[in-house]
């Protein structure tokens, strides 16, 4: 197990000893070290697909001219956040100062900003009336099948790539939804029980 532990100053008087005014109260926090690095694991996988794949698509959507959607850039905010928020957990685990009040507040704030990326990623993804980006991908790419060393099939080839990318985005999206909801009852469960 992993375990933090936190320092706290209590004044308590003592009729007897007047010459130590406080005692010194350690409380140690014990982390299950198995779940919380494998959470760490799959949280910097999301968030660093997240940066990856958005990324590319800004950089296409600036090669081709076209205007960078506002939630590209709220995407890649929110990765940022949640890679310095598991750094900090990391931080904070190696100074063993690692507090179930901060992991829930961090992780609550994440998961908000993350559950809201994934509401806008859905919709674009599964769009009213086959507008969305899976709809355009399953007429455009993926029912077509060329074959030979020719542009056509580059370009087919790119644009399932790009559709690949929007899947995996979404994926990892909500995996890293249900990973951060879990950090929390995690963190509860660790301040529960001791």
């Amino acid at each position: 197990m992993a375990s933090t532990t936190t320092v706290s100053e209590s004044v308590v008087p003592d009729r007897r000893y007047y010459d130590h005014p406080s005692q010194t109260h350690i409380h140690k926090y014990h982390w299950p070290a198995v779940q919380l690095h494998f959470w760490i694991l799959i949280m910097l996988a999301s968030a660093c697909c997240w940066i990856g794949i958005f990324a590319v698509l800004a950089q296409t959507q600036q090669r081709l001219e076209l205007n960078t959607p506002w939630y590209f850039a709220y995407i890649l905010t929110v990765a940022s956040l949640a890679v310095v928020f598991v750094l900090c957990i990391l931080f904070l685990i190696f100074q063993r100062r690692l507090l179930p009040s901060i992991v829930m507040i961090g992780g609550f704030m994440l998961f908000v900003l993350w559950v809201v990326a994934l509401v806008v990623l859905s919709i674009e993804m599964f769009g009213d009336s086959g507008a969305g980006v899976s709809a355009s991908c399953n007429l455009a790419v993926f029912n077509l099948d060329p074959k030979g060393l020719s542009i056509n099939t580059l370009a087919w080839l790119e644009q399932k790539s790009i559709c690949q990318s929007w899947q995996a985005a979404f994926a990892f999206g909500l995996i890293g939804s249900i990973f951060l909801f879990w950090i929390m009852i995690m963190a509860y469960q660790v301040f529960a029980d001791d």
